[in-house]
């Protein structure tokens, strides 16, 4: 009995030889194969490989987004409500001008948390309604996640884009810095 674990190879093979005998193998066929066929495989790196299926498809179909910032009582509510029921969600923390725009435009206000399911926006911390909308969007009630799951580090709401390549010797100077303001949000 062979088993073959499929999300440890990158790729897989498959080919007929002159016999007319069908091979599948991790290992590029002979230059005599006819009908050759490959399967690249990107389990390995997708993030939702690991995860029961029912978990698995409410990701896919509905990501969910936890807008956040530092020093806010609501925001470290609900992202621990996320963790401890087992929700895979990405952050993005809101502390520059350029990251309230982004979340003026993502939720239509600069009140925190906001949490997005798929299209959905909930604004504040609500334990009852993120409930509610994490199982109308096909998240298990119970903790499903496997037990060495990393969330994902938060990520700045709106990253600063990348400098131009600067000339050998030469120090690039930011054309397009964020200013800082901490009262162009409220909690």
């Amino acid at each position: 009995m062979f088993i073959i674990s499929i999300a440890a190879h990158a790729q897989v093979y498959k080919w007929v030889d002159a016999d007319g005998k069908v091979t599948y193998s991790d290992v590029p066929p002979p230059k005599t194969a006819v009908k050759v066929e490959t399967k690249a495989f990107s389990a390995a790196t997708d993030a939702t490989a690991s995860l029961p299926y029912e978990l698995a498809e409410a990701v896919k179909n509905m990501p969910v987004t936890l807008y956040t910032s530092g020093k806010c009582d609501p925001c470290d509510e609900g992202r621990s409500f996320l963790k401890q029921n087992g929700i895979p969600f990405s952050e993005k923390t809101v502390s520059s001008n350029a990251d309230i725009a982004k979340l003026n435009a993502v939720s239509g206000t600069t009140h925190l948390p906001v949490l997005t399911i798929g299209s959905s926006k909930f604004v504040g911390y609500n334990f009852s309604e993120w409930r509610t909308g994490l199982t109308h969007s096909g998240y298990p009630e119970s903790n499903q996640l496997p037990a060495d799951y990393q969330f994902p580090a938060a990520q700045s709401a709106a990253p600063a884009p990348a400098l131009p390549a600067a000339e050998p010797g030469k120090v690039p100077v930011p054309t397009d810095v964020p200013q800082r303001d901490p009262n162009g949000f409220q909690f």
